[in-house]
C-alpha cells in the first residue's frame, strides 16, 4: 500500500507530532505510530495573538476533558483557521481569558490546531482544579444532534495515544465530557454518546 506523508512547518511543542500518514490507529497499544497520523497546526501557522500569560501544567496529566465549540463546524483548512480566529477573539475580548481557552481545537477537515498546546494550563472546564490536570480537547461544531466526521474524531483518538507516548498524558489517564464535570450540554448530546464508548471513560 503506498504511504502518502505530509510535512509541516515544525515547531518546538509539535517535534515528532507533525507528520501525517495516510493509515491511521488510535488502539492503546500503539502509541507511538499515533505520532505519526496527526496533523497539529501550530498557532503561529493559524494566526493566534500571544497569550497575555500562562502557567505551566505538570505532566503527565491525569484527565482529558472532550468539548465542542458550539457554532459553526469547518471541513477546510481556510474554514478552521477563521474559526480559530473567532474563537481566541470571543474568549479574549468577551470572556476575559488570559488566551483561547481550550489546549487543542479538532476540525472536520481532520486536523488539529493548537490552542494552549501541551505545557500550559487552559481555562475549559470548571475551574483551575480541573484545568491544571487535564487537557481540554474541543470539536469546533454543535455535536447536539450530529456527529463530527471520522477524520475528526479520528485525530482527537490519536492526539491522546500521541500524548500518552510523548509523556504528556498518563496512561492511566480518566476521559470525561464537559457535562460530566459541570452543568452544561457541551460536548453535544450525538458527541457525547460517541465518546462514552472511547478508552478510559470516566463519566459523572
Amino acid at each position: 500500500m503506498a504511504i502518502h506523508i505530509e510535512i509541516i512547518k515544525l515547531y518546538p511543542s509539535c517535534v515528532n507530532m507533525c507528520f501525517r500518514t495516510s493509515s491511521n490507529s488510535n488502539s492503546d497499544g500503539d502509541q507511538g505510530n499515533a505520532c505519526t497520523t496527526i496533523t497539529i497546526i501550530p498557532r503561529d501557522t493559524w494566526g493566534a495573538r500571544p497569550a497575555r500569560s500562562s502557567s505551566v501544567i505538570s505532566v503527565p496529566v491525569p484527565n482529558i476533558y472532550i468539548h465542542h465549540t458550539d457554532g459553526n463546524q469547518c471541513t477546510s483548512s481556510s474554514a478552521c483557521i477563521t474559526r480559530m480566529t473567532q474563537i481566541q477573539n470571543y474568549h479574549m475580548d468577551a470572556r476575559g481569558y488570559d488566551d483561547i481557552g481550550y489546549s487543542f481545537l479538532i476540525g472536520e477537515d481532520g486536523k488539529i490546531y493548537e490552542g494552549r498546546g501541551w505545557d500550559r494550563i487552559g481555562a475549559h472546564t470548571k475551574n483551575y482544579y480541573y484545568n491544571s490536570r487535564g487537557y481540554g480537547i474541543s470539536f469546533i461544531g454543535n455535536f447536539m444532534f450530529r456527529a463530527p466526521n471520522t477524520a475528526a474524531l479520528n485525530a482527537a483518538k490519536s492526539l491522546i495515544q500521541c500524548g500518552i507516548h510523548n509523556g504528556k498524558i498518563s496512561g492511566s489517564y480518566d476521559l470525561y465530557g464537559h457535562r460530566d464535570i459541570k452543568s452544561t450540554l457541551c460536548p453535544g448530546d450525538t458527541l457525547y454518546n460517541i465518546i462514552q464508548s472511547w478508552p478510559h471513560f470516566h463519566g459523572p
